[in-house]
């Protein structure tokens, strides 16, 4: 690829958005096609369960966040985050990121950095091994810990967070408790005319780079373009379970960095 190619950004929009204002800044074409749409869950077992949570955070020893969406969605529940407020105040309860971009979604809305317990900046990977790592010692058979998550509508159970389950279990090897609330659902796109159209214009034989940070974004396109043959197209993972559904996926070239903003523009640069 001699021309520098566009990066097709595929978070969720909100995320999509902040990641094309940040790489463009960088100098880097972007181009923003969502394929996972957030859906607050709203029905009335997931407010209940966030009435029930509320009333006991300062008996959790930790608050587990999947993502800043995890994040959002529920700090966004009534009276919430005052009382994390004051449980971490209390000293007895930690926030828990398996990356940079849920730190940051916690520390925007209000959470301070010493209660928040993440993998370390230079950290091989950004995932639930990585935060197992320096969280473990936290935790007792008397330990109590919440993981906030999202759930998906369509995904294979495979992709459903193979991640957050290997930490469940390692926490119930330690003795603890572990209790899971769903806060958003994720869903693949409808196929309206213009999303398929934008999908089929980036197929085209073009300097494009498909950025995924997540398997379900990739089974979502298969689903959207099943008779699509992926063998002239490259993909840019952030970890290494989502290039191993890129190359299942048939993506021709296959390249993984560390979820950031500067080595995603290195990596393409290195494309050139």
């Amino acid at each position: 690829m001699r021309a520098r190619p566009t990066v097709v950004l595929t978070r969720p929009q909100a995320e999509a958005l902040h990641w094309q204002q940040r790489l463009q800044a960088l100098g880097v074409a972007t181009a923003v096609l969502p394929l996972i749409d957030i859906v607050p869950a709203q029905d009335a077992a997931t407010r209940a369960a966030l009435d029930t949570a509320r009333q006991q955070l300062d008996r959790y020893r930790a608050l587990m966040f999947v993502s800043p969406n995890a994040v959002r969605g529920f700090l966004a529940a009534p009276g919430i985050g005052a009382a994390l407020a004051a449980a971490l105040a209390a000293g007895t309860t930690r926030c828990w990121a398996p990356g940079p971009g849920t730190r940051l979604a916690l520390q925007a809305a209000g959470i301070a950095a010493h209660a928040i317990d993440s993998p370390a900046p230079d950290a091989a990977q950004f995932d639930s091994e990585s935060l197992w790592a320096v969280v473990a010692p936290q935790i007792d058979a008397h330990s109590r810990v919440l993981i906030v998550r999202g759930a998906s509508q369509d995904a294979p159970a495979a992709l459903q967070g193979s991640g957050r389950e290997w930490l469940s279990r390692q926490l119930q090897a330690q003795g603890a408790q572990v209790e899971l609330i769903g806060v958003y659902t994720r869903q693949c796109p409808a196929p309206t005319p213009q999303l398929l159209a934008a999908l089929a214009q980036h197929c085209q034989p073009s300097p494009v780079v498909w950025l995924f940070s997540s398997s379900e974004a990739i089974a979502h396109l298969q689903q959207l373009l099943p008779q699509q043959d992926w063998r002239s197209q490259h993909a840019l993972t952030t970890h290494p379970r989502i290039a191993e559904a890129a190359l299942a996926a048939g993506f021709g070239t296959v390249r993984q960095c560390k979820p950031g903003v500067e080595e995603v523009r290195a990596s393409i640069e290195s494309w050139s």
